[in-house]
């Protein structure tokens, strides 16, 4: 496990110092934008990801509502869409190196209204778990529902034309239930102030991956990846959010480069956590990060293995996060 890891993380730079990355990646020419939201006022969007088409409803009167607990997941944000790409292409380091499988159990957290995310990764593993405030969940399952056919046209098989698997399953096919909704898709609110994240798998029941493993050792209450796209931006959401990706990581054995022994028995892979973001305000980042930095190692991804609006210069960022031991 320790070399696949290895592989994946020569794919970025490790990031060592808050203030340091915060001066670098700032100091660089960035396109201007506001908050990040795509089209708010309109009442739907049409988005394209990987050649299918996506029809996003949302909702600005909400959005301009004076809601206690925020309104920004009302709508669609910029970064979704590319990040939707990046995550479900099959060249994505975590599919070609085997982090990401049909088996795998996804959780995203501050997921919004749209559904994209897991529209386009959804039919390539075993589960995705979407979680964000209750206010979210109705248009949520609308958009899920309403562009549930395009899924058949985008499901993938790591072993495409062109892409190197290194031993990945293809990918299943999930049915959908009565109202169109994917069976493998579940929705729940998760407050990262008051929720245990080691009852979020419960959520989804035994069927996907909650069950004992096959070599009889306890249940696994973790998840094989933990996707955060554009939760960041004010300081306020900063300790809370990355206090409970660093409790939902910890339910899986951490990474420990030091670990080197062949013959030491299996165990579980680590979460892992991809943190995608805009680049707003310098002081914002840099708490976030500061605060990262002690409870994760952190890997800022290359240009290599991003698409294009997600590279350098384009605004945003992508971070891989591995949990450190508990201190």
């Amino acid at each position: 496990m320790n070399s696949r890891l290895k592989e994946l993380l020569a794919n970025g730079e490790e990031v060592t110092d808050a203030e340091e990355e915060a001066f670098l990646l700032f100091s660089q020419d960035i396109p201007p934008g506001n908050l990040g939201f795509l089209e708010p006022r309109a009442p739907t969007v049409d988005v394209t990801i990987r050649g299918a088409e996506y029809t996003v409803h949302q909702s600005p009167t909400l959005l301009s509502s004076s809601r206690a607990g925020g309104t920004t997941g009302a709508v669609l944000w910029k970064i979704t869409p590319f990040f939707a790409d990046w995550i479900s292409s099959p060249s994505n380091p975590l599919w070609t190196h085997s982090f990401l499988s049909s088996d795998s159990v996804v959780a995203e957290l501050g997921c919004g209204i749209s559904a994209l995310v897991a529209l386009a990764l959804a039919p390539s593993v075993d589960h995705y778990l979407a979680t964000d405030q209750e206010y979210v969940r109705r248009l949520f399952r609308t958009n899920l529902e309403e562009n549930a056919s395009v899924n058949s046209s985008t499901t993938f098989s790591t072993k495409q034309k062109g892409t190197k698997s290194r031993g990945a399953k293809p990918a299943k096919k999930h049915s959908s239930s009565a109202n169109n909704e994917p069976r493998n898709v579940t929705f729940t609110t998760l407050d990262w102030e008051l929720d245990q994240p080691e009852l979020l798998k419960g959520c989804i029941g035994t069927e996907s991956g909650g069950q004992e493993a096959e070599d009889g050792t306890e249940e696994d209450k973790g998840f094989d990846l933990i996707l955060s796209c554009d939760c960041i931006y004010n300081d306020a959401l900063v300790t809370p959010f990355v206090r409970t990706c660093a409790e939902i990581c910890r339910l899986r054995p951490v990474y420990e480069p030091s670990d080197e022994s062949e013959s030491s028995p299996p165990t579980r892979q680590p979460t892992i956590c991809i943190v995608a973001q805009q680049q707003r305000a310098p002081d914002v980042f840099e708490a976030w990060l500061r605060e990262t930095l002690r409870e994760f190692r952190v890997w800022r991804l290359s240009d290599d293995v991003l698409v294009g609006g997600l590279k350098n210069g384009s605004g945003y960022l992508v971070h891989l996060l591995l949990a450190r031991e508990k201190h």
